[in-house]
């Protein structure tokens, strides 16, 4: 829906999906007279009025910025960046390291490790300290996002780099054991996609919302390749129980699968477990029937959607 929206503005539309999509509307700015933001509106008021779905548009100059802006707003509306380096600058000095979606989660780590664990921690570091923790190619590629210099097109057709799915509860959720719930729905519905998709993750990104509007965001990398519903669920708990939270009053949970990779090409450990290869024998199983009769039809017994 909302890629139809936005090629009624531009051509030049890369869907995300289930529900993003990112535009370049350079061509369009002259033929409509309006710049980026009043078009973001205009997207908005039509997402509203015909399909009364309200949604959240980043306006930047790079897809990197305008991802960001999206994410940093925590709800419906337009979230803008100024095209100034003066205000590139103090909106990404705050911003954890694993908002910038161009790096892997290893080199995410390895930044933290050091103390690097902010945007603005990383553009101010020597490109020196930079290349001694992450090696040549890479911590040239983490200078320029954490500069906000992003030369990613946006590709119409391209399959997406990674997959998000997001669960905002109800009202301010205290309960570990709900916010788990949570995470085995999100990453039940990451690994059904994945699968769909003919891909694999290598990567999976935790971000927890708070009701003051802060987030924390950490990553891990996964010991292989996997769209392995159990395999995300397990590392998405591991990711949530280091956290530690006690009393946190948690708005929502997201899960991201990175560094995704054509299934065909991913390699997988052999197991000796039976009851691995049933788990994935049902699996396959499960996902025909959600096929045939909609996503909801088959899931894990703690799913959200099954209370």
């Amino acid at each position: 829906m909302l890629a139809r929206l936005l090629e009624e503005i531009t051509p030049v539309v890369q869907p995300l999906p289930p529900d993003a999509a990112l535009a370049d509307v350079r061509g369009a700015l002259r033929y409509f007279g309006r710049d980026a933001a009043r078009l973001a509106r205009l997207v908005r008021v039509r997402a509203l009025a015909l399909h009364g779905t309200d949604c959240v548009i980043g306006v930047a100059a790079n897809p990197l910025l305008a991802r960001m802006a999206a994410e940093a707003r925590g709800g419906p509306g337009v979230a803008e960046v100024p095209d100034e380096p003066a205000a590139v600058a103090a909106f990404l000095t705050d911003r954890p390291a694993a908002a910038l979606t161009g790096l892997e989660a290893h080199a995410v780590r390895a930044l933290c490790f050091y103390g690097l664990d902010t945007v603005g921690r990383i553009a101010a570091a020597p490109p020196a300290t930079l290349q001694r923790v992450l090696g040549a190619s890479a911590a040239r590629r983490a200078r320029a996002l954490a500069h906000g210099v992003d030369p990613t097109p946006v590709t119409p057709g391209a399959p997406p780099r990674s997959l998000t799915a997001e669960h905002r509860f109800g009202h301010d959720e205290l309960d570990a054991a709900m916010r788990r719930r949570a995470l085995l729905t999100l990453a039940d519905e990451l690994g059904y996609r994945l699968r769909g998709a003919g891909q694999t993750a290598r990567a999976l990104t935790l971000t927890v919302r708070y009701a003051d509007r802060s987030a924390t965001t950490r990553s891990r990398r996964l010991p292989e390749p996997t769209a392995h519903t159990p395999a995300l669920t397990g590392t998405a708990y591991a990711l949530h129980d280091a956290l530690g939270l006690q009393r946190a009053r948690v708005r929502a949970v997201a899960l991201r699968a990175g560094e995704l990779t054509d299934a065909a090409r991913a390699t997988r450990q052999l197991s000796l477990d039976p009851g691995d290869e049933r788990r994935r024998r049902a699996e396959v199983a499960a996902d025909r029937a959600r096929r045939r009769f909609g996503p909801g039809a088959v899931g894990p017994a703690g799913n959200l959607d099954a209370a």
